[in-house]
């Protein structure tokens, strides 16, 4: 059975940290949704780098559950996450479901903000170290990528290679993932 992942797609999202789990993903087999939140018309990024989403949000969990569910960071982007009842919504159930969450960089706040993933070891940019601190609720990591259960984290854009084939490894196990790295010439 070909596994799922929904990428969220908001106004001010790191590039890198969208395009970089998308293609390896795909590479992979995995069948990837990039889900935009504010609708399907093109979202301008961080680097003012237009993407354009496959679906809405809206229509895309719909067709859900999925079996990952990806939020790429960057300042802005991360804040817009957190400050969205849908995503809110999908994070939550996607925890609630033991299927896998994956933030990179700032994105985890949003984790923070709708109380998804309390307790777990994570990691994100620098920047974002004390607010994922602030209160006990998490366990900080400074690692490249954090994988707690069915939560992945990574640190940011420089990350987002290692963050994907986490990911991918977590969705399609080590072998493929290994084969892929291999065929990207990634160097472990």
């Amino acid at each position: 059975m070909t596994k799922t992942a929904i990428v969220l797609l908001i106004e001010d999202a790191e590039e890198m940290e969208v395009v970089t789990p998308v293609d390896i993903l795909r590479r992979a087999g995995v069948k990837v949704t990039i889900a935009g939140i504010a609708g399907s018309s093109p979202v301008r990024c961080s680097r003012d780098i237009y993407i354009v989403p496959d679906e809405s949000l809206e229509s895309a969990v719909t067709k859900g559950p999925y079996d990952a569910v990806i939020l790429p960071g960057g300042r802005i982007g991360s804040k817009n996450l957190a400050d969205s009842e849908a995503v809110g919504a999908l994070v939550r159930q996607q925890e609630a479901e033991g299927r896998i969450l994956a933030t990179i960089c700032a994105a985890a706040t949003a984790l923070k903000k709708h109380g998804v993933g309390k307790g777990k070891r994570v990691t994100t940019f620098p920047t974002s170290q004390a607010a994922m601190e602030k209160d006990g609720d998490y366990i900080y990591s400074q690692d490249r990528v954090v994988v707690d259960g069915n939560l992945i984290t990574s640190r940011g854009p420089g990350t987002a290679l290692e963050f994907a084939l986490a990911i991918t490894e977590a969705l399609v196990g080590k072998e493929q993932m290994d084969a892929l790295a291999d065929n990207i010439l990634f160097k472990k």
